[in-house]
């Protein structure tokens, strides 16, 4: 699968930058690429972006020890469980004091500049400084105007318009002009124990 990406990808490639006149350009890099070994990630696509959120929380947010890991704690003590990977991850409870309890869960606090989420491809410092990218910054005047778009309340008829494309306020007769309202009905409400008897057109 690897060798048939590979081909099949640079291929592509080759072809859409002959249609640009510009395979001359790469063609030494794209030569090469045809010698090195590809590494395919051919896992299906996740269900949805809650699902990726999902599973990609469980690394960039999680601690030393859940809530649920914990046993008992005492003034001296903590009990936990533990998984024993030699004995085929066994669970076990194991019971420390408070000092040797925080020692290893201080084991896992990042050190100073060490970030848990890093950036990968073009988005990463060493990338853009050795290939001289540059992202352009949004101009004030940018910022400014959707910074103000989104201060504006949006009226339920303009939301209604915005979803559907229908305007209930225009006339349906000419589909132009603005409807007005002249007055507004109350609510009408049976009155208290009022029934109401069901008839069949039918009969």
């Amino acid at each position: 699968m690897s060798s048939a990406f590979k081909s099949k990808f640079l291929d592509s490639l080759k072809r859409a930058l002959r249609e640009q006149n510009q395979l001359i350009l790469f063609n030494d890099q794209i030569q090469r690429a045809y010698g090195t070994p590809w590494v395919v990630h051919c896992q299906p696509s996740m269900a949805s972006a809650e699902h990726v959120v999902r599973y990609l929380g469980q690394y960039t947010h999680r601690v030393a020890i859940t809530n649920q890991r914990i046993v008992n704690v005492t003034d001296e003590k903590v009990t936990f469980i533990a998984k024993d990977y030699r004995q085929g991850a066994a669970k076990k409870y194991i019971t420390l004091g408070g000092a040797e309890f925080l020692r290893r869960f201080a084991l896992h606090i990042l050190p100073r500049r060490f970030v848990k989420i890093r950036r990968y491809g073009i988005y990463n410092h060493t990338v853009k400084r050795n290939l001289g990218l540059k992202f352009r910054v949004e101009d004030e005047s940018d910022s400014d105007s959707k910074s103000k778009s989104r201060k504006t309340i949006e009226s339920n008829i303009e939301r209604f318009v915005r979803l559907t494309g229908f305007n209930p306020c225009h006339c349906p007769v000419c589909k132009t002009g603005q409807m007005i309202r002249i007055r507004k009905l109350p609510p009408i409400r049976s009155p208290p124990g009022a029934t109401f008897i069901q008839t069949d057109p039918q009969l």
